[in-house]
């Protein structure tokens, strides 16, 4: 009788300590820390520089660095280098790599970015990155009449025989001549001319109306590298965009050659580098490099772009609203959930990135007053510290801070303004 007592006393024990081990192996790891030597240099510039609220910043050191990595890559290529308005919307920051790398064609994706690049004047060549409605190009008209600026015809971009239609008819409407170049599915799925039959027929249709002049393909890859099988993706992204380019070729003759033939985006571009059926490449985030580039084809890249806002409440810890008796247990399982630090604004596209350790609330959800962040007891911030980020991307979130702060030297050295917000 005693043994078996004790039998299902061990039965139960061992289920206890089995079940204790679960919950052991299940905790997870203090990821928590203080700044690194970077970002607390960073942070000094920061408060130097009296900047007590949200800021995107731009390292000028690494924003060349990035520059160099552009041109060694495509050094000795046939490459023409194309850069990307809308991942990087800021006069004096174009300028700077611009200038660097004497660009002068930009890819331009909405009306009021539009008329920012036309501003550079007739020396900037700007090719549409997506079609617009065509009402955009008679509102971009309008302003450049209205302003009595210099500038050079757009490469409106074209991906259906419908819309271009509508192109030739307000090329007769204004009685003016317009460029357009023909977007080719060539992998990602998202419009286009999808076989050589499709842009035949609206090359052959764009010929039939005097005021069109074609000047020549756009095709966007930026799947390749994501994608199961990259090598397979990338072989079958060239050989379309190959075939489209042999079919224009057939169709205009000599003209073919002074046609541009724009690939690629930041996530490829070093691939064409090694040889492409285009014969220039778009580049913009790549330059700066958000998280969502994080990528083996830009490995050669560093972080360019971070947010910074100050901490506006720092709390020892972290509790959950009315259930705070569970507060414990959840710190024990998550020892990153301990303190709570509510920073000045929030819920941007971007990961915290410094101090290590620092997660989003999945209580609380996401904030743009006031989010909070928890971090284990090892996060040393207090009110008035930095949470730096890195956004996902720079379209969209460049314009959400005002002035850019840029970076150099261990102190702010400039400000540089943004474009008006568009979408």
């Amino acid at each position: 009788m005693t043994s078996r007592v004790l039998t299902r006393r061990n039965v139960l024990i061992g289920a206890g300590a089995i079940a204790a081990a679960g919950v052991v192996l299940g905790r997870k790891a203090d990821h928590g820390g203080g700044h690194d030597q970077y970002f607390q240099d960073l942070s000094k510039a920061l408060r130097d520089a009296g900047i007590a609220q949200p800021v995107l910043v731009v390292d000028k050191a690494r924003l060349k660095e990035n520059v160099a990595a552009v041109a060694k890559t495509l050094e000795g290529t046939k490459l023409a280098l194309r850069v990307v308005v809308k991942s990087l919307p800021c006069t004096k920051l174009i300028d700077e790599i611009s200038t660097a790398l004497s660009v002068d064609r930009f890819m331009v994706f909405n009306g009021a970015m539009l008329q920012e690049t036309a501003l550079r004047g007739a020396e900037a060549d700007m090719l549409l990155g997506k079609p617009l409605p065509v009402q955009a190009a008679r509102e971009f008209y309008d302003a450049m009449q209205a302003g009595d600026v210099d500038f050079a015809e757009p490469q409106w971009l074209i991906d259906s025989p419908a819309r271009l239609e509508q192109y030739m008819q307000l090329a007769r409407e204004r009685s003016r001549p317009m460029r357009v170049s023909f977007e080719i599915d060539v992998g990602i799925h998202r419009g286009g001319a999808t076989t050589p039959e499709e842009l035949l027929a609206m090359v052959n249709a764009a010929q039939t109306e005097p005021r069109i002049e074609i000047s020549g393909l756009m095709g966007y890859d930026a799947h390749v590298p994501r994608v199961p099988g990259v090598e397979s993706a990338w072989k079958s992204s060239q050989s379309h965009y190959a075939a489209m380019a042999d079919a224009m070729r057939g169709a205009l003759g000599d003209r073919f050659e002074q046609l541009v033939l724009n690939s690629a985006g930041s996530p490829t571009y070093s691939m064409h580098a090694k040889g492409t059926a285009a014969n220039e490449v778009a580049v913009g985030s790549a330059f700066v490099k958000p998280t969502d580039f994080d990528l083996d084809t830009l490995a050669h890249h560093v972080p360019a772009s971070f947010i910074a806002t100050p901490v506006i409440k720092s709390l020892p810890r972290a509790q959950i609203p009315a259930l705070e008796s569970l507060t414990g247990l959840r710190r024990f399982m998550d020892p990153n959930t301990a303190r709570a630090f509510f920073i000045y604004g929030g819920h941007w596209l971007a990961k915290p990135v410094s101090p290590p350790g620092l997660q989003f609330s999945d209580l609380y959800g996401r904030s743009s007053n006031q989010e909070l962040l928890t971090g284990s007891a090892s996060v040393p911030l207090q009110p008035d510290d930095h949470v730096f980020f890195r956004p996902t991307q720079s379209e969209a979130v460049f314009l959400q801070f005002g002035d850019i702060a840029v970076y150099e030297g261990g102190s702010i050295v400039e400000r540089w303004p943004t474009f008006p917000v568009s979408a």
